[in-house]
């Protein structure tokens, strides 16, 4: 009898257990306020930042060592801010590229091919002498956007008319870029000078101006201009409203009779027009010539700026900003620290991480019960 009333008093104790187990409720989010946006991406970051400390300190940099480095980087002198500002600009056209065409739902992996089209374009203008002097750099831009959105017109027809996907052409066309590169630059337009594979010096009418303080150039003002554009279309054109309403519900955009096939073929065309004037940003306001690994890296960080931007101007230059300190910051711990290069890029992919994980908060809300 004591047995099977022992028996009953530790089933009884289990059942309790039960009861009290919590399990989530995920119920999706119906609105979310500004406020509690910009609340998780701030949260989301300075996690990302706290673990990005923590690996740094494990690689052997002290965060007092750390944070003294970030003040020298960016704060220390004139030439410091300089250097990080110079180093911004092209990562905010690639950030600008890879956006627009994100927020028409079109995966541009292919932004390496359109900054190489954009540089051969605009390298061919400066080899041909096309124009007169006084407007040789506005035809090399012009050219360059052209160059980028030559180059991703066939991934758009593709997607619209035949349903391809344009993660595999636009990446594999990165690949026929990089050669057409290659195949020019250890072949005709080799530089006569020294017989190295880049294209000849630009001449000083080719290239964009200095701004007179620091190193900077006039890429600056012109990629500042190209975001307070782009925000003004976004934010106040019936453009911007329309590719809002395709890019959140495609099916309701075309119900409602919005051109969405010539939505999205503007939006596509204007990211790899931007695509293209990155390359021009860099081989005439940078390089000072085509050269054969100018675009390597900026497809990985224009994806990696437009994500964390929210695909948005603002967030955009902002993120960029960041990113280039990054940059400075990665350098100068690789030179003084010994900080491998890997770690570096780590660092970053910690951030993308917790912006992603971010995204969880803003889509559910979860509610705890007692399990039954």
């Amino acid at each position: 009898m004591a047995i099977t009333e022992g028996m009953s008093e530790d089933a009884t104790a289990k059942s309790k257990r039960r009861s009290l187990r919590l399990v989530p409720i995920l119920e999706p989010r119906r609105d979310v306020s500004d406020g509690f946006r910009i609340g998780v991406y701030a949260v989301s970051l300075l996690l990302a930042a706290l673990l990005s400390v923590a690996l740094l300190a494990l690689s052997g940099v002290p965060p007092s060592d750390l944070f003294r480095e970030i003040a020298t980087t960016v704060f220390s002198s004139p030439r410091a801010l300089g250097s990080v500002l110079a180093q911004m600009a092209p990562l905010v056209v690639a950030g600008l590229a890879t956006a627009i065409a994100f927020r028409a739902n079109f995966w541009n992996i292919g932004l390496e091919g359109q900054m190489i089209l954009g540089a051969i374009f605009a390298t061919a203008v400066a080899i041909f002498d096309i124009g007169p002097e006084a407007l040789r750099l506005p035809l090399m831009a012009m050219a360059a956007a052209l160059g980028g959105m030559a180059w991703i017109a066939g991934p758009a027809m593709l997607k619209s008319r035949l349903g391809v996907n344009e993660v595999i052409t636009t990446l594999l066309l990165n690949y026929v870029a990089f050669n057409l590169l290659l195949h020019l630059l250890y072949g005709g337009w080799k530089d006569p000078v020294s017989s190295f594979p880049h294209s000849e010096q630009y001449q000083d009418f080719e290239r964009l101006p200095p701004l007179g303080w620091q190193n900077l150039t006039w890429a600056l003002p012109i990629v500042g201009f190209l975001s307070l554009v782009l925000w003004w279309v976004y934010s106040a054109s019936r453009f911007g409203y329309f590719l809002d309403f395709l890019s959140n519900n495609r099916d309701m955009a075309r119900a409602m009779g919005l051109p969405v096939v010539g939505l999205s073929l503007a939006a596509i065309l204007g990211s790899g027009a931007i695509g293209g004037l990155t390359g021009f940003v860099i081989s005439a306001g940078i390089e000072g010539r085509m050269t054969q690994d100018f675009h390597v890296g900026y497809l990985f960080n224009g994806v990696l700026i437009a994500f964390i931007g929210r695909n948005h101007p603002v967030g955009v230059v902002i993120t960029a900003f960041f990113m280039a300190v990054l940059v400075q910051l990665g350098q100068s711990l690789q030179v003084f620290f010994g900080t491998p290069f890997s770690v570096v890029r780590l660092t970053q992919a910690l951030f993308i991480i917790c912006v992603a994980g971010s995204e969880f908060f803003l889509t559910y809300k979860m509610h705890w019960r007692s399990a039954a």
